[in-house]
């Protein structure tokens, strides 16, 4: 298959590169500047353009661009920038694929934060979104830029993607020193649920949902059995062979992670469903088994 890939530079675009190239899929990456490689191919999502041969061609087109969220959360710039490079690289690539004269498929990457909290109420691709979190209204924008593509009949999937854990990249990149330095701590009262998915698996994922052409709409991408905070902390602590037992109070979160503090204190029981109709098995299931392969 051809495949597009938007944010190809990042930390889970470079593995799904590899990934891909592995099952012997002809990959083109889309940069913000004069392409030097022949599998590079040009775009500008600030001024809405893009190299029309290579996506027009493509089979599959990915966008997972956007700045890190990680950031000032009492910044209204930082805010500004994760909202804008999003909404704005979604929309011109939806676009993009309406343009095409036989649209590709288009795998637009979100957040699993599109739900907003919602207690210990279990939820799949059939939930609503709740309140207005920062990031919980920057992924229902998000998700709305991709629908010129819907509109050109296009087979379109939303990635909710829950946060990755693995030792190379954040969360679990900054969690685990503070864990091995008997720092660790549950987050307030610890039983808010906590989605999460190893990166294997969000590899394999979106690979799947790259190949099969049945899916469609949104997919959250989370391992199956969503662990609450406690539960979290009590296994990375038992990863790291350190105690964790005091607790952060919520005053002092929402203090000091502002407009972040809903994805610390909010709850999340989510389920995979969609992948799991589809066939998709997963190798890390629960918490222990993707902090283990997140540790290695």
């Amino acid at each position: 298959m051809r495949i597009v890939i938007a944010g190809s530079s990042g930390f889970l675009g470079s593995h799904l590169v590899d990934a891909l190239h592995d099952r012997g899929h002809d990959v083109t990456r889309l940069v913000r500047r004069v392409p030097t490689a022949p599998d590079e191919a040009a775009w500008d999502p600030g001024s809405g353009t893009y190299d029309r041969a290579a996506v027009h061609g493509a089979d599959v087109v990915v966008n997972l661009a956007g700045s890190p969220t990680l950031g000032n959360p009492h910044s209204a710039q930082w805010a500004r920038e994760l909202r804008e490079s999003r909404v704005a690289s979604t929309r011109v690539l939806a676009r993009a694929v309406a343009e095409a004269a036989s649209p590709p498929a288009y795998l637009a990457g979100n957040g699993i934060s599109y739900y907003g909290d919602h207690g210990d109420q279990v939820l799949t691709e059939d939930s609503d979104s709740r309140g207005h979190a920062l990031l919980t209204d920057v992924t229902r924008d998000w998700q709305a830029a991709a629908q010129p593509a819907v509109e050109a009949g296009a087979r379109v999937c939303y990635l909710r993607t829950a946060p990755v854990m693995d030792r190379r990249a954040a969360p679990l990149k900054l969690l685990a020193p503070l864990f091995r330095a008997g720092l660790g701590a549950r987050l307030g009262s610890g039983r808010q649920h906590m989605p999460m998915i190893s990166l294997r698996d969000w590899v394999d994922a979106v690979v799947f949902l790259t190949e099969h052409e049945t899916v469609s709409g949104p997919v959250n991408l989370t391992c199956p059995k969503t662990p609450t905070n406690a539960e979290f902390t009590k296994a990375l602590a038992r990863a790291v062979h350190r105690p964790a037992v005091l607790p952060v109070p919520s005053v002092a979160l929402r203090l000091g992670a502002g407009a972040m503090a809903p994805e610390l204190l909010g709850s999340l029981n989510v389920r995979p469903a969609a992948l799991e109709a589809a066939g998709f098995e997963f190798s890390d299931r629960d918490v222990t088994a993707v902090l283990t392969a997140g540790l290695r």
